[in-house]
């Protein structure tokens, strides 16, 4: 096989079904993996037929890591040109009121599944030339997010390691990559919070924030693919914490406390 493969991880919904249906229509052939069995089958559903292989893994088990790549490695003639590790949840709430339990879990997906996933991987990156690794992030990985803040620390935690392994994986001609997106159109926005009877999605758009379309996103994951910059802010709200963090970082602090609480970024 010689087209060209990406495998997506959370590819049974979200941005992980918009970035699997941008690709494949471009020629790729996607590995598609998700907790999510029927999801899976719904994005394989809308890719072209030949185009796709299905993966039921948890991203916190590295013996199913293994045992995905192993049989994505057959299906895609050995080629992993891009390793999507988009697989992510976004609990919110208060610090103080979530559960330990809870933390743990957000710790364990959003962050220790980008690395496990990276391990796995590394051997059929490093035999297929110019690979890619891209990494979901957040636009709460600019500057912590009240209210998000476990969520806020998975994300700066996947931006670090995104910077420091484009350093150490250009040796191995292996680029390292990520999303950065603000408030995305998913169905996380319809959740209602304990501390309002409005979804999230009311909300930002009554306080004036953008909800990114999820096909932007799916256009912004194969320009980062393609492209030179090591972070790609997707949509006008990260863009805008990107600049201001770095120039700013007292501004954020003030305007974060007008909308604490308001849904989570990214997922």
């Amino acid at each position: 096989m010689t087209r060209k493969a990406i495998f997506i991880t959370g590819g049974g919904s979200g941005i992980g079904r918009a970035v699997a249906r941008h690709f494949a229509g471009r020629g790729w052939f996607v590995g598609i993996a998700d907790v999510n069995t029927a999801g899976i089958d719904e994005t394989a559903s809308m890719l072209p037929d030949g185009a796709s292989s299905r993966h039921m893994m948890d991203v916190r088990d590295r013996d199913q890591w293994k045992a995905a790549l192993d049989a994505f490695a057959v299906a895609s003639g050995g080629r992993l040109d891009v390793l999507f590790n988009n697989a992510g949840i976004g609990s919110g709430g208060q610090y103080v009121d979530m559960d330990p339990t809870e933390a743990d879990r957000l710790i364990a997906i959003n962050f220790g599944g980008v690395v496990n996933g990276i391990y796995a991987a590394m051997p059929l990156l490093r035999t297929t030339p110019g690979s890619t690794i891209l990494n979901t992030g957040s636009a709460s990985g600019f500057y912590g997010v009240a209210g998000l803040a476990v969520y806020s620390a998975t994300k700066f935690a996947v931006r670090g390691l995104t910077e420091a392994l484009e350093i150490e994986f250009a040796k191995y001609g292996i680029k390292v990559r990520s999303l950065m997106p603000g408030f995305i159109d998913t169905p996380l926005l319809d959740q209602v919070s304990a501390d309002s009877n409005e979804p999230a999605r009311t909300r930002l758009s009554d306080n004036g924030f953008e909800i990114v379309p999820v096909d932007r996103v799916a256009e912004a994951a194969w320009d980062a693919v393609h492209g030179d910059r090591v972070h790609t802010p997707v949509g006008k709200t990260a863009k805008q914490l990107a600049r201001l963090s770095r120039w700013f970082p007292g501004l954020i602090v003030r305007q974060a406390k007008k909308i604490d609480g308001l849904g989570t970024a990214g997922h």
